[in-house]
């Protein structure tokens, strides 16, 4: 069974952006949010230190936070939880391949190897749809002749 490490935290509502870059920051390393307050991803040395830093930089925005380590109580939820961020990355990964498809200009490469740097960063259970994303953005390199 998967071990994660969650963020227990408690920001006031205002200001207002030190909760809206909290977000940013969860949402970019792809933590799952379980509750109003909690959010979890699988525990690493490196996630585990991420999460180290938000909850300093809640308590610095005269918030409270508290890093857990964690186990689902059965089998069943870890996989419920393992299957959420595998398919929350699969979207991303659909987003780009569909992009990829589409019409684009010269910066258009650039972005979207970015976004696949960005979401594998984030695909800690090999969403299925990263080989067709990857082929994708690869495909639309070769297509692409310079202007």
């Amino acid at each position: 069974m998967q071990e994660w490490t969650l963020l227990v935290y408690r920001l006031p509502r205002n200001p207002s952006t030190p909760r809206i870059a909290l977000w940013r920051r969860l949402r970019r390393l792809g933590a799952l949010q379980l509750l109003d307050g909690v959010a979890a991803l699988p525990l690493t040395p490196e996630t585990r230190e991420q999460l180290e830093w938000l909850a300093d930089e809640v308590e610095e925005a005269g918030g409270t936070a508290t890093v857990w380590l964690a186990r689902p109580g059965t089998a069943a939820e870890d996989r419920a939880l393992q299957a959420r961020m595998r398919d929350a990355a699969d979207e991303d990964y659909a987003r780009v391949t569909i992009a990829a498809q589409g019409k684009t200009d010269g910066r258009t490469i650039g972005r979207l190897r970015r976004a696949l740097r960005a979401i594998r960063g984030r695909d800690y259970f090999d969403a299925p749809g990263r080989a067709d994303a990857e082929r994708a953005v690869a495909e639309l390199a070769r297509d692409e002749v310079p202007a």
